[in-house]
């Protein structure tokens, strides 16, 4: 039912398929080449640890070993991670901390995180250009109407009679209840 609101009747009797017949636009988040895929880590590179957590949390967190501490062997990278109660989860959390960490030191501009990092800075430029864009322009409407030649006041010729304001103004106004 919903196709047949969309497409004019005289359409619908073509062999042309719906997808040519409508438009749609190209938004900017496919367009961006996709991320580079993340580094993979050999098991044997790594020195895998769990630890007591520290911190809010309560007793819970203070008892168990659920914190887990990664260090790179042929870097000596230590990251250490305590983001949830789960340790299977804290684990996958810091290889990929890990991973990031590794490839920033071997790629630098043409990592993972540097090429984030680069699209939002480039997004939070945009935004605030669109802003000032958005703001200039509403100075500018406001200085139009100051900037207009005030008028003559011989050409501005007021109405005579009971309607002008002044009569309305001057009249005795009674009330009545």
């Amino acid at each position: 039912m919903l196709l047949r609101t969309l497409i004019p009747r005289n359409f619908a009797s073509h062999s042309q398929p719906v997808a040519l017949l409508r438009c749609f636009t190209i938004t900017s988040h496919l367009t961006e080449k996709p991320l580079p895929p993340r580094l993979k880590i050999n098991d044997a590179d790594l020195t895998v640890s769990y630890l007591k957590g520290s911190g809010p949390g309560g007793q819970k967190i203070n008892k168990t070993s659920s914190a887990v501490q990664l260090i790179h062997k042929p870097t000596g990278l230590v990251v250490k991670s305590q983001a949830t109660r789960s340790r299977s989860q804290n684990e996958k959390i810091a290889r990929q901390l890990l991973a990031d960490k590794i490839e920033h030191l071997e790629k630098g501009e043409q990592s993972r995180t540097a090429i984030k990092a680069d699209r939002a800075r480039k997004k939070k430029a945009s935004k605030m250009k669109k802003s000032r864009r958005k703001y200039r322009n509403l100075e500018e409407g406001r200085k139009e109407p100051q900037e207009q030649e005030p008028c003559d006041e011989k050409a501005y010729q007021e109405p005579v009679g009971e309607e002008s304001p002044k009569a309305v103004l001057e009249s005795p106004v009674e009330w009545k209840r």
